[in-house]
């Protein structure tokens, strides 16, 4: 039996873990948790700690992207993350479950507005220079879309990159499109659109199935209403 197999086995003696994601979908995984009987005041609170026992669950909050990370390891059973999450880091492996609903947002292409810098750098040097916390994804949609592109990975504001020249456009996720017009940025192209996905380690899968086809059960009943 491989370690994480045998990590996950020894973890089934006691409440699923679940990692929640800090950040724009919190409130909607608590109010979800909430509609299905869990306890998530603590999680509510000013609570510095990042794992809260909720009776039949334990929550783990940590980053969106660190979400595929600690499930496919098996530090966590269950996870809640966003789509676009998931389209970048479609290598790990874990199982998508269910659409949760909230979070729906946009993955886009966007530049400067009223500015033709994306089209000129195309036509002139033969590819645009675009700014992205998603490289994969850009790369894969301009690939798709059959066009050059130098794809620049960024860690901060993605917004500032065309304001300072770094780059022509950027692709970035969007939910009202109030950033972008806040710094005179505009959409040109949507490339996919995100909501919150529960995603579930291989392994855990099939050693706890009944209790987390209950869980996931019960998940789709309260996000559908």
């Amino acid at each position: 039996m491989s370690g994480v197999a045998r990590a996950i086995r020894t973890a089934g003696e006691g409440p699923l873990k679940l990692a929640v994601p800090r950040g724009a979908l919190l409130a909607g995984t608590l109010d979800l948790l909430d509609a299905i009987g869990v306890e998530t005041s603590e999680l509510r609170g000013d609570s510095r700690a990042l794992v809260f026992d909720a009776g039949e669950l334990t929550l783990v909050t940590m980053r969106p992207s660190d979400v595929p990370t600690y499930v496919e390891a098996g530090a966590a059973d269950l996870g809640v993350t966003g789509k676009d999450v998931l389209a970048e880091q479609r290598d790990r492996a874990v199982y998508e479950l269910l659409d949760l609903g909230f979070g729906a947002c946009r993955m886009v292409l966007a530049g400067r507005r009223g500015d033709t810098r994306l089209g000129e750098s195309e036509r002139r040097l033969g590819a645009m220079r675009i700014a992205t916390k998603y490289p994969r994804t850009a790369e894969r949609w301009f690939e798709a879309t059959g066009r050059q592109a130098e794809v620049i990975e960024v860690k901060g504001s993605v917004e500032l990159a065309p304001l300072a020249g770094l780059a022509d456009g950027i692709v970035d996720l969007v939910e009202s499109g109030r950033t972008l017009a806040e710094n005179e940025l505009e959409v040109r192209e949507e490339i996919a659109t995100s909501t919150a996905r529960l995603v579930a380690n291989r392994v855990a899968h099939k050693l706890r199935a009944a209790e987390i086809d209950a869980l996931v059960e019960r998940m789709r009943a309260a996000a559908i209403r």
